[in-house]
């Protein structure tokens, strides 16, 4: 049975671009044969290292709109939302910090934020949404208090993909002096990201989002903005984050940041993610009890939530997954296991009973066609169950 991978908001299958950067740097191709080395050593292997790992800083710059030099490498956008989140809290130390959350973050700065504030004695406030998940920055701006060290906002929801107000939250953030930081691991590789002109102080991203090889990613710090590392030891990224680089995986995240930095590919690859999940949106209205969740006119490209009546999430994902399907419960993100969404607690409907549908780089129309085969026949199937 053909496979149909439909779940690319959790992680997208590596683009060969990405797979090639990795192998050249693994065999020394480009660099005279040389093996990878420390890139912080003077030798010629190390020297070759560095070369590689700058390249790809450059090009992760260039797709974000940043600087080289504010391109911090991290292994993801949780440990990039952690140094973000530690680095502020530090700033305050000594004394009690605060910090400014929506309802609908993701949990990587939901449990950082509760973390890092009670080291200090502080304490977060939590801005609720509306019924589309999009927050008021009025509400925002209203939060902050004098004690407070950072205010964090997602980019784009990653149940429902909702797309936040985050050039109005980062204006009532500068205009109170409060560092900002934008979670746009959603966001990344899927819409324009522009830091620099955008004015935010902090931004993480992951690179398995869009094409990367897992386990990479970066925070992006602003210039001129110091902040206590998160992992110490070591000198490695200015002293902005110790231990080695993974310069072949960074090469890797490279290689995909430089393809996505291709106008002309990136409104290609947006364009037809939107037509996909469109399709989707379409077929809604024709499916017993099922809703769409989210904000239709601000939402990202790849990703739609749709809500399912009376039908535990479970038995929907194993129908789909049974029918060759690949698909994700948006009740799901805050851990492994299947628990209540805190993202669609908060924007007051069920919490339960929901599906996500994602696509990215490799997605054809034939893995749509599939899902929408296979889905009423599972919904189907499974009323006619429980009404047995």
């Amino acid at each position: 049975m053909a496979r149909h991978y439909l779940d690319h908001a959790s992680t997208s299958p590596i683009r060969p671009e990405a797979r090639a950067a990795m192998v050249a740097v693994l065999d020394g191709e480009g660099f005279g044969g040389l093996q990878p080395a420390d890139p912080s050593r003077i030798h010629a292997e190390g020297m070759a290292a560095r070369v590689a790992l700058e390249q790809a800083r450059e090009h992760v710059a260039a797709l974000v709109g940043a600087r080289a030099r504010e391109v911090v490498f991290t292994s993801g956008a949780t440990e990039a939302i952690a140094a973000a989140t530690w680095g502020a809290a530090r700033e305050r130390a000594g004394s009690p910090a605060h910090m400014v959350v929506t309802a609908v973050e993701h949990s990587a700065v939901r449990e950082a934020s509760a973390a890092f504030t009670g080291v200090t004695g502080g304490s977060v406030t939590v801005v609720g949404v509306d019924r589309v998940g999009r927050v008021d920055p009025d509400e925002v701006g209203a939060a902050i208090r004098p004690e407070t060290v950072l205010v964090h906002v997602q980019w784009a929801n990653h149940e429902v993909g909702t797309v936040q107000p985050v050039a109005e939250v980062v204006e009532r953030c500068r205009a109170r002096a409060v560092l900002v930081h934008v979670d746009a691991a959603q966001a990344v590789g899927h819409v324009p990201v522009a830091f620099d002109e955008l004015g935010v102080d902090l931004l993480s991203l992951s690179g398995h989002k869009f094409g990367a090889p897992p386990g990479t990613g970066a925070l992006l710090v602003r210039r001129g903005l110091r902040l206590t590392p998160l992992l110490v030891g070591g000198d490695q990224e200015r002293a902005r984050r110790a231990g080695l680089e993974n310069v072949p995986a960074l090469a890797g995240l490279g290689a995909a940041c430089e393809v996505l930095a291709q106008p002309a590919r990136a409104d290609a690859e947006q364009t037809a993610a939107r037509a996909l999940t469109e399709r989707v949106l379409l077929a809604v209205p024709g499916l017993d009890g099922v809703r769409v969740y989210g904000d239709a006119d601000h939402r990202v490209p790849h990703l739609v939530c749709l809500g399912v009546d009376g039908i535990e999430p479970q038995a929907v994902l194993l129908g789909l997954d049974q029918a060759g399907v690949a698909a994700h419960s948006g009740s799901a993100c805050a851990s492994e296991g299947l628990e209540d969404s805190p993202v669609l607690a908060a924007m007051g409907v069920d919490a339960h009973r929901s599906l996500r549908i994602s696509v990215g780089w490799s997605t054809r129309d034939d893995d749509i066609d599939a899902l929408l085969t296979a889905l009423p026949d599972v919904i189907a199937r499974l009323r006619a169950l429980g009404s047995g």
